[in-house]
């Protein structure tokens, strides 16, 4: 035992020498940002006029959920809600605390799921959008709680739920109150739907976890993003788990079209007139 142990941890040793020397996702600074894919390097605004998709391969690079906001509502409309909630380390996971004070200085918010009202083409919404930015987005007790007020709010006022999802899954700092949030999330979706709501989901890159298994496939219009990951766990781990190699694109948006599980693959380009168009089909909400 103690033999397997020694090589576990060599093995461990080795992979955080290979993950520290390979490329970030991002290099910036400050005024350029640089392709993960394709590794070419172009003006920050050059990003934000394209939605985040790269000029030279098409990539869809990670988007700060300020942006999208700009991209999907009408200038001016967002009102932020829920804004002041944040975790207080349940379980005093020793160095908690650090991590989540760095991830509010990279996303600039208490939590990875924003959460507010807006309108589309002058039709009012609620929207909650998932920032990867913070910890991976990974669900806890905040994105729990938030994403619950916020689909309580669209019963309430009979309007338009958006849902904008990623995610690296449960956040394991907070251990079952993080698994906790499935089965709450997934009540408030339910309740959504017996009050004849409507949300409309978009899964981007990644939707894993424990919110691709709840809220995140609850929508009743599911749309996902070209070549978002969309899934429980991720190929690697099921590769490993069951000794077999998987499809080509497994678990990929297109994948996921193909078996039923999304609807639409829509590009960013495309979403607001899409939201536009379903909104105008669903005039009477409630």
């Amino acid at each position: 035992m103690q033999n397997y142990f020694e090589k576990r941890n060599r093995t461990f040793l080795s992979f955080k020498k290979i993950r520290k020397a390979r490329p970030a996702i991002l290099y910036n600074d400050g005024n350029v940002l640089t392709c993960k894919k394709c590794k070419n390097t172009f003006a920050r605004s050059s990003w934000k006029k394209r939605n985040y998709i790269c000029p030279h391969c098409g990539y869809y690079m990670p988007m700060p959920y300020k942006e999208r906001i700009d991209m999907i509502l009408d200038k001016g409309t967002f009102i932020e809600r829920y804004k002041d909630l944040e975790t207080d380390n349940p379980l005093d996971f020793k160095g908690y605390g650090a991590k989540l004070e760095k991830a509010e200085g990279s996303c600039k918010a208490k939590d990875g799921v924003i959460t507010g009202s807006g309108e589309i083409f002058g039709r009012k919404v609620l929207i909650a959008i998932m920032d990867t930015s913070f910890m991976m987005a990974s669900m806890g007790i905040v994105a729990g709680e938030k994403i619950t007020r916020i689909t309580e709010d669209a019963i309430e006022e009979k309007c338009p739920l958006i849902l904008y999802a990623a995610s690296g899954g449960a956040r394991m700092q907070e251990g079952m109150f993080s698994l906790m949030q499935m089965a709450k999330t997934s009540g408030a979706m339910g309740r959504l739907r017996e009050a004849n709501g409507l949300c409309i989901t978009f899964l981007t890159h990644p939707t894993t976890g424990g919110v691709s298994a709840s809220f995140a496939s609850l929508g009743d219009y599911i749309f996902a993003e070209p070549s978002a990951l969309i899934g429980f766990a991720g190929p690697r781990v099921i590769e490993q788990t069951i000794g077999e190699k998987l499809p080509k694109g497994f678990q990929r948006a297109a994948f996921q079209e193909e078996h039923g599980f999304v609807d639409d693959i829509t590009e960013r380009d495309d979403q607001r007139e899409v939201l536009r168009k379903l909104l105008n089909v669903h005039k009477e909400i409630g």
